[in-house]
């Protein structure tokens, strides 16, 4: 009896998720000893416990090599960001798609040099259905500022940069999940989503000025009033409806009193 109830309290802890998170957090600190008294590892993850039990997590989510994230994973203006060739390769060994190929269009090294990417879903034998991708042009990469960054790839190495941007934008569309919602080590370098170093940071206060403007406005539009100042005056408007409404009445006869009264 007493070895029943022991296995059953076993089952009954591999079944709890708590106890099975811990476990695989131990695994993953011991696996991570390892990556970081190696010299194969980047320099990002050596002798860094933490940045390897994340590399190795990641790694168990997308079923990869934790080894292969580590060499494609890099911290870029603070974000981390996958090599793009990493991307492709994943996008072409999950298995949902056949893989990534690419369509161009316009004439070679002008600005109407377009390369999109597409693919077929796995179930699309007959490949009746494609999955384009966005077009990517070197006149967008001039629009965004692509090819005026220092030590840019757009300007040695223009069509190699236009199927990179073009299989990110794809893989972001059709399987985002891939990613993990991490973008590619060229489009953060290139500032291509936001992630441009040179960008001012601003501060936005929520605090009301403390100083009073001597000037008097000279517009004729409504001035923007305070929360306080419109609760206030609709505070005032309720009563004075509500005293309007509510008419006077002579407390010995029960008869309303009138404006001739």
């Amino acid at each position: 009896m007493a070895k029943e109830l022991t296995i059953q309290e076993q089952r009954e802890l591999l079944a709890n998720p708590a106890y099975l998170a811990t476990q695989i957090f131990e695994t993953q600190q011991r696996m991570a000893k390892m990556y970081t008294t190696s010299d194969i590892v980047p320099a990002t993850f050596r002798n860094n416990i933490g940045n390897c039990v994340i590399a190795i997590d990641m790694a168990q989510r997308m079923q990869a090599n934790p080894l292969m994230v580590m060499q494609n994973l890099y911290i870029v203006h603070g974000n981390p960001s996958w090599s793009s060739k990493f991307l492709i390769s994943c996008i072409n060994s999950c298995g949902r798609f056949s893989p990534l190929r690419y369509e161009e269009k316009g004439k070679e090294g002008g600005k109407d040099w377009a390369v999109r990417a597409f693919a077929f879903e796995k179930r699309d034998t007959t490949h009746k259905e494609p999955l384009y991708g966005e077009w990517i042009t070197m006149q967008m990469a001039e629009k965004e500022g692509w090819t005026t960054k220092a030590g840019s790839k757009w300007l040695t190495m223009p069509g190699q940069m236009l199927r990179y941007r073009a299989a990110a934008f794809w893989q972001r569309v059709y399987a985002p999940e891939i990613s993990m919602g991490f973008y590619t080590k060229e489009e953060v370098e290139d500032g291509a989503l936001g992630f441009d170093e040179e960008t001012p940071v601003v501060n936005v206060s929520t605090e009301m000025p403390t100083e009073t403007p001597t000037e008097t406005p000279t517009s004729d539009a409504p001035q923007q009033a305070s929360p306080a100042d419109f609760i206030k005056a609709s505070m005032q408007k309720q009563q004075q409806e509500q005293t309007q409404e509510t008419p006077a009445v002579d407390a010995e006869t029960g008869e309303l009193f009138t404006d001739n009264q």
